[in-house]
């Protein structure tokens, strides 16, 4: 059984080692990490490997097993996202509002890190580095409880990151592993409130909501992604059909991935046909309403449940709408809050749903596949929160910091 108390003593010492890094050792040590991944390549895709076997022998679906399953570009893409994060500017110390009293003192709002940070997450190993990479610049310590599907692959990138911290002259232990697959061991993890600052879940609609309903530590929520394109009355086939066929098929498994599709009803007849021909290249499954399945062959009917899912497979829901007020309702009744697009040419329909959708993220002409911290500039990304306070959309460096007050004056006393 893992022993929270040690990890509470060595999470804390690494806490202290932290505060006393500058901007110049941090993007040291994060360049550094990024080329030992690299160069240690062949050593964490053998255990991917492992892992790989153990997951197909299981019979993981396919969504599931490319979330898992790493490459040599994929490797090379979790470097390039940690140089990124050492080329982004450094959170911590900034001032955020200043002003002085009326009796002289000088009051200063000032970003700090959190401190300690918990991750729960599922089988994807790239969250290793990434979340490690962007907690670090932030000046945190990070506590991985990642899935037993990934302990392989994650134990050879924490491996990596531990070895460069000690050649670095920093505490390993900006970097913690939970190594113990036990359920249990999760539920405990999730009490640690006396030294974790925060817990970031990462993962699926059944993941996210047990850390939601049982953690005794703050919780910022990652969301699932029952992403929605719109097409309106007024678009442009091409478009629509390159969108959609991106959004939906680039890659099934991640949370960007489009899942619903929304159609006006004037757009229906020039629209399902050709992109049933089109998402048929990768045999994609449509389950359709009654008015969406008279233009397509080989649909089935959908369930009420249908237009909730999150599929994260080659399936996709279609529903027929008979004008934009409908699709925003429809969108904003069975959405995750996570990413929706809208494929139109009309500029008050765009300047409506844009106003109107209420997610994390919204589109007008532009596949949902982009709602990553990478392709938005923030480097890796800790997770997508689909929640309102704190954090909303890709969180990165500036997501994982708090802020302090700091008050300077010479001998005021209050009356």
């Amino acid at each position: 059984m893992t022993d929270f108390k040690y990890i509470s003593k060595i999470a804390k010492e690494a806490k202290y080692c932290m505060n006393d890094l500058d901007t110049n050792k941090k993007n040291e040590v994060l360049r550094a990490v990024a080329s030992n991944l690299v160069a240690d390549s062949k050593l964490i895709l053998a255990a991917n490997d492992k892992d790989m076997e153990k997951a197909v022998a299981a019979g993981m679906n396919e969504g599931r097993l490319d979330r898992l399953k790493l490459t040599d570009a994929r490797i090379e893409a979790m470097a390039e996202g940690v140089r990124q994060v050492a080329d982004l500017e450094d959170p911590v110390g900034r001032i955020l509002d200043t002003h002085t009293h009326a009796n002289g003192m000088k009051i200063t709002k000032i970003s700090t890190p959190f401190g300690i940070v918990g991750i729960i997450y599922e089988n994807r190993p790239n969250v290793t580095a990434d979340a490690w990479a962007l907690t670090f610049k932030a000046g945190n310590v990070v506590i991985l409880k990642g899935a037993g599907d990934a302990l392989n692959s994650n134990m050879a990138i924490t491996d990596c990151i531990q070895r460069t911290l000690k050649e670095c002259n920093v505490d390993e232990n900006a970097i913690i592993l939970i190594k113990d697959t036990d359920r249990a061991v999760t539920t405990e993890f999730m009490k640690q409130k006396s030294f974790v600052d925060v817990l970031i879940p990462r993962g699926g609609a059944g993941l996210i909501k047990t850390v939601v309903e049982n953690s005794l530590i703050p919780v910022i929520e990652t969301g699932t992604g029952n992403c929605h394109i719109y097409v309106d009355e007024d678009f442009d086939l091409d478009t629509a059909l390159n969108i959609i066929y991106n959004a939906k098929t680039q890659r099934i498994g991640v949370c960007n991935a489009a899942e619903s599709l929304v159609v006006n009803r004037k757009a229906s007849e020039k629209l399902l046909p050709a992109m049933e021909e089109k998402l048929s290249q990768k045999n994609v499954e449509l389950r359709a309403d009654d008015d969406s399945l008279s233009h397509l062959t080989k649909a089935v009917k959908a369930t009420e449940e249908d237009f909730y899912t999150e599929y994260l497979d080659y399936i996709m829901s279609v529903k027929t709408v008979d004008n934009i007020d409908e699709a925003i309702r429809h969108i904003n009744e069975h959405s995750t809050g996570h990413s929706e697009c809208i494929i139109s040419n009309n500029k008050e329909n765009i300047e409506r749903f844009e106003k109107e959708i209420d997610s994390a993220c919204v589109y007008a002409n532009v596949s949902t596949r982009f709602s990553d911290g990478f392709e938005f500039g923030l480097g890796a990304e800790i997770g997508i929160s689909t929640q309102k306070l704190h954090a909303r959309g890709p969180m990165g460096l500036n997501e994982l910091t708090t802020y302090k007050y700091v008050i300077e004056g010479n001998g005021q006393v209050r009356g």
